[in-house]
């Protein structure tokens, strides 16, 4: 193993230490712990989308995604949102240098705006291509920012991330998919619906559980039944279990991670980075809230001792909406506003993507290379954007 694997490999122990470390505290009033991964568009200084693999060199925090146009920038598990801010600005702040250095950019995009039709670049990702067929192209064709929450209640978690699904309307980012204006938040409409039937179980926004032990016995269920797809498809069962396990086959909006041990909530897309972080903040300030205060169904709605959120029929209503219609959805706005989020704090960047109904590759261009500039100046500008911190909370609880 080189060096630089050696580096990669130790950071990755050192993340998931800082979890497990978390996790295992029993200190009150202990912050939760937070982590942050979000992907950017590599393209060359002509907008258009190329390799950028080796810009992981420039930082440990930036890793490879499965094309190479698409890069991964993490932070450590940080007790604060300044303290994530702060790492989330001085990695891209690295990778932008070197970016430039070479004539490139990162776009905060959702999609490439238009299609991007490249091979997989790692045996993972191979796999998945082998697996989910043509399906497989609506990954290639989205950029999101995944929330790891330190565990804590994980049920009250869960179901609260699951209801929070209607938040992605605050930073969606791109309206096009593959060259076409189709919905507000055209990550989520191809990431989860557009990977065929049989994989939509998998991408899709998933129902409420009752418990965690449920959460459990569906990810083992649903596992079973990727491995019977990829046999169909001539890939074996000790390929699949060498490449995934069953936390990590399953791509849906939220996700229990055992190996951290985290929540995970992938429902965000890509954004500018001052708009993520309000983001975390917010969702922060209601997952603390968990500790203490029970997740219960009712009219959506915050008070002193509970938190209310709507049956699962009534939010898939609600989600769809906030995919079609982003904030522009009367239905939408309101349910925010009674969850405590302030919508004029956000203006996310799908609604200031104005352009034709159907795109060619000349204007996404422009629009990624327009992106890319609000991206370094957004980077630029962390420092005097001020982000209110989640309040401390009761005592820490862990999963085992």
């Amino acid at each position: 193993m080189g060096l630089r694997s050696q580096a990669l490999r130790l950071a990755d122990d050192e993340t998931k230490e800082g979890y497990r470390a978390a996790a295992q505290s029993r200190a009150r009033l202990k912050p939760m712990k937070l982590g942050l991964e979000v992907e950017y568009w590599v393209v060359d200084d002509r907008g258009r989308p190329c390799d950028g693999r080796d810009l992981v060199e420039a930082h440990e925090h930036a890793k490879p995604e499965f094309v190479g146009p698409l890069l991964e920038i993490q932070t450590s598990p940080h007790e604060s949102v300044r303290s994530l801010g702060r790492e989330l600005q001085e990695t891209l702040r690295t990778v932008l240098d070197a970016a430039e250095e070479t004539d490139r950019h990162l776009v905060p995009l959702g999609t490439p705006l238009t299609e991007l039709s490249v091979p997989a670049t790692t045996r993972r990702g191979e796999l998945f291509e082998e697996i989910y067929g043509d399906g497989i192209l609506s990954a290639k064709n989205c950029a999101g920012t995944h929330v790891h929450f330190e565990q804590g209640r994980v049920e009250r978690q869960l179901d609260l991330l699951t209801a929070l699904d209607p938040v992605i309307s605050l930073v969606s980012s791109s309206p096009y998919y593959r060259g076409e204006r189709t919905m507000d938040c055209a990550r989520a409409d191809a990431y989860r619906r557009r990977c065929g039937d049989r994989f939509r179980r998998y991408c899709d926004l998933q129902p409420y559980v009752d418990g965690v032990d449920e959460w459990e016995r569906r990810v083992r269920r649903d596992f079973e039944g990727f491995v019977d797809i990829a046999a169909d498809r001539g890939v074996s069962e000790s390929e699949v279990h060498a490449h995934f396990t069953p936390e990590d086959a399953v791509l849906a909006p939220v996700r229990l991670r055992r190996s951290l041990p985290t929540v995970e909530w992938r429902a965000p897309d890509a954004a500018l980075p001052s708009q993520l972080l309000r983001l975390v903040a917010d969702v922060a300030a209601l997952m603390e809230r968990t500790e203490r205060t029970p997740v219960e169904f009712g009219d959506p709605g915050v008070s002193a001792d509970r938190i209310r959120i709507p049956e699962f029929g009534d939010l898939r209503t609600l989600s769809d909406e906030a995919v079609r219609w982003g904030l522009g959805s009367a239905r939408v706005r309101e349910y925010l506003d009674a969850l405590g989020f302030d919508i004029r704090a956000y203006r996310p960047l799908s609604s200031q993507l104005s352009g034709p109904g159907e795109l060619y590759e000349d204007e996404a261009r422009r629009m990624r290379l327009d992106c890319a500039a609000r991206l370094r100046a957004d980077v630029e500008s962390l420092a005097d954007r001020r982000v209110a911190e989640p309040a401390p909370t009761a005592p820490r609880y862990s999963y085992a």
